[in-house]
């Protein structure tokens, strides 16, 4: 018996067309097709930022540069119009009353000091707040004292005179040993002497900010010792002041 082959069925008119597969490669009204969303650079924030950052720093280079140059230029014509120069210290004489050092390590001391003080500028006038000084043998605070403020006039010469001394300051035995071998010795005691103090420049009426100054001495002896009749005096012929500036950078000092 012979198989009937019947005709496939037609499928129905509102049936749900299946998706077909787009083809490979794609074409160019696939790849920018509406759905696809359209490309927008990001603006380049941090590159503004940082140009901006780079022009500051130039800016405030440039006036720090500027006001170095203005001061440069203004020190010159100071420096040709007024030739200002340091003042001048010296150690005239040093008379040693008492040293005494006791058996619990306690140093007692006194000093009669005599600084001459010179200022060689014709048009500067030096304003000095009380100063500092301290006496030192070797590395040994032996004695430490006050000289009065003054003002140092124009083409001035100034004796400043002092007593500088110490009572029951306690040393310890290296600082002992170090003074008695020195008390001792046939070079004498060595000394040297530090003056700390401010001082303020007048020029025409004008005043200056406050500078510190230094004056270290070097080179004093004392070849004997003081007795209960008579002060030992001290050898000033060799001695040399040096005198510095000291100025504050914020924590610093220069």
């Amino acid at each position: 018996m012979a198989d009937r082959v019947y005709p496939a069925a037609k499928p129905p008119t509102d049936a749900v067309p299946t998706a077909t597969n787009p083809a490979f490669p794609a074409t160019k009204a696939q790849l920018y097709s509406t759905t696809r969303p359209a490309y927008r650079p990001q603006p380049h924030h941090r590159r503004r930022s940082r140009s901006r950052c780079c022009s500051y720093c130039l800016w405030i280079i440039f006036i720090i540069l500027l006001q170095l140059v203005i001061a440069a230029i203004f020190g010159a014509v100071f420096y040709v119009l007024y030739r200002p120069h340091r003042p001048t210290f010296s150690v005239t004489a040093l008379k040693l009353q008492t040293l005494n050092i006791t058996t619990n390590n306690q140093l007692t001391s006194s000093f009669n000091l005599n600084i001459t003080a010179r200022n060689p500028n014709k048009k500067l006038v030096f304003f000095y707040n009380p100063i500092a000084v301290s006496i030192y043998s070797n590395d040994v605070d032996v004695a430490d004292g006050v000289i009065p403020a003054f003002v140092h006039g124009k083409k001035n010469t100034t004796l400043l005179k002092a007593k500088i001394s110490s009572s029951g300051k306690d040393l310890d035995s290296s600082e002992v040993s170090t003074l008695k071998a020195e008390m001792k010795s046939k070079n004498g005691l060595p000394l040297r002497m530090r003056l700390d103090t401010r001082v303020r420049v007048k020029v025409f009426g004008l005043k200056t900010p406050k500078m510190g100054i230094r004056v270290k001495c070097d080179g004093i002896r004392v070849t004997s010792l003081p007795t209960a009749k008579a002060p030992a005096t001290a050898s000033t012929s060799n001695a040399k002041c040096k005198v510095n500036l000291r100025v504050k950078i914020w924590k610093w000092t220069v």
